[in-house]
């Protein structure tokens, strides 16, 4: 009988000693645990780049002549933002008197070369009426020959005459003919000086709106081998384009004709639209990182973005609708041993020691990263306590998640961290030594 009493005493002993440290690790623990419902709704991972708004084409217009620009446009005055049209709008005009000049001197050029074009006719005509007397004098002297009746001298005199004026019509010919494109080079070069001076006013070649005006009024500027640039003209700011470099770790995800979204700085509650155009090839280092540049084109018809802004751009990859989503951070979010339920206790304190000693628990490697890589574990609170859920993960975007499996419904409540009572929100590192039950308070 005292055998049963003592074996009594020592089961209520046991069972309040456990009852106790129960009642301790359940309720008078150091953390609040917060929490995140799961929801129901679309999905879109996307690649983050950052680029910079472009005119989608722009003319720089330069000037073919050099001068002292004289003054901008004519009335109003040129000015950056100005909407110009194509050979309407004058942008420029550049000192003319040194053209005007060279326009006369060709012209006189021009007057000289036709009177002496006058002049060879006339020398034509003289040498053709020579020719003609001469022959007929050469014909008189053969007739008077035979009858002895003009001297030996006046005959190798008609017959000398007769020959000089026939060598001298091809002569006369070419003198006309060299007078002719005397006339056509003289007014060749009054073309060219004409064109020069009208090179002195600059019309825009385009329709657009002045980005950049590079010269002042009084600036004297130098046509060489390269012609100076005046303007930067964009054709068309409805519509743009945007820049971006995509780092080549990201670039396999990206195709023409892609969506894009992107927000400017100027508009931060505002998502503006875009497509993928072109990937260029022309990729650029910087310090070891290879970019590639993307051109997007979007459309600006409010007149919104402008050139130069910078964008911050996503990359739509891929899109799930209607689908289970948790936060990011309750994949991450680890708790300590203490924090977790006591049936999951063990299991989860030999996942912390396989990770401490970087052992894969037997598996491949090829297994393990394929386990990383579309597996995770979520945790929801169990009285006072985190119990693990294991849920198979899909697309991913900078805050939620997609569960494609797992024991999880909508609105079930899934730890995201924790707010300790010493003030510390929970972010905790599961490898750190604990001693078993946490900390005790001061």
């Amino acid at each position: 009988m005292k055998a049963l009493l003592l074996l009594f005493l020592i089961l209520i002993v046991i069972g309040g000693g456990a009852g106790l440290w129960l009642w301790h690790e359940a309720g008078n623990h150091a953390w609040t645990f917060r929490t995140a419902a799961v929801e129901r709704g679309n999905l879109v991972a996307s690649i983050s780049a950052t680029g910079t708004i472009e005119p989608r084409e722009v003319v720089d217009v330069g000037a073919q002549v050099a001068g002292q620009i004289k003054k901008f446009g004519e009335d109003p005055p040129i000015d950056y933002g100005s909407v110009v049209k194509e050979g309407k709008t004058v942008l420029a005009k550049i000192d003319d008197a040194l053209y005007a000049a060279e326009v006369e001197t060709a012209q006189a050029l021009v007057g000289q070369a036709m009177a002496n074009v006058q002049k060879a006719k006339a020398d034509l005509l003289q040498a053709q009426a020579r020719f003609r007397q001469a022959d007929r004098d050469w014909k008189r002297a053969q007739d008077l020959r035979p009858r002895r009746a003009i001297s030996d001298a006046d005959y190798d005199m008609a017959q000398s005459a007769f020959e000089t004026s026939k060598a001298a019509l091809p002569a006369a010919d070419a003198a006309v003919a060299l007078a002719e494109k005397a006339v056509e080079t003289a007014a060749a070069a009054l073309k060219k000086a004409k064109i020069n001076l009208g090179y002195t006013t600059i019309y825009s070649p385009v329709d657009g709106v002045i980005v950049d005006r590079r010269v002042n009024v009084g600036q004297t500027v130098v046509a060489s081998l390269n012609a100076p640039s005046l303007f930067l003209i964009a054709k068309d700011l409805k519509q743009l384009q945007v820049w971006v470099s995509v780092n080549e770790a990201d670039i396999g995800s990206i195709h023409s004709g892609q969506s894009v979204r992107f927000t400017v700085d100027a508009y931060p509650d505002e998502v503006f639209r875009g497509e993928v155009f072109q990937i260029r090839l022309n990729a650029v280092m910087t310090q070891n990182v290879v970019t590639y540049t993307v051109v997007v084109n979007t459309d600006n018809s409010t007149g919104k973005l402008l050139p130069y802004m910078t964008a911050n751009v996503q990359f739509e990859v891929s899109e799930r609708k209607d689908v289970l989503l948790v936060p990011n951070a309750a994949l991450r979010w680890r708790p300590q041993l203490p924090q977790v339920a006591l049936d999951a206790r063990d299991e989860y304190a030999k996942s912390l020691r396989r990770r401490v000693n970087g052992s894969n628990g037997g598996k491949t490697a090829a297994g393990s990263e394929k386990e990383r890589h579309d597996r995770g574990t979520v945790w929801v609170e169990d009285r006072g306590f985190v119990r693990p859920v294991k849920v198979r993960i899909g697309l991913t975007d900078a805050a939620m998640t997609e569960i494609v499996s797992g024991d999880l419904s909508e609105g079930a409540l899934v730890v995201v961290g924790e707010v300790r009572q010493n003030g510390n929100d929970g972010a905790n590192n599961p490898f750190t030594p604990q001693v078993f039950g946490g900390k005790k308070k001061e």
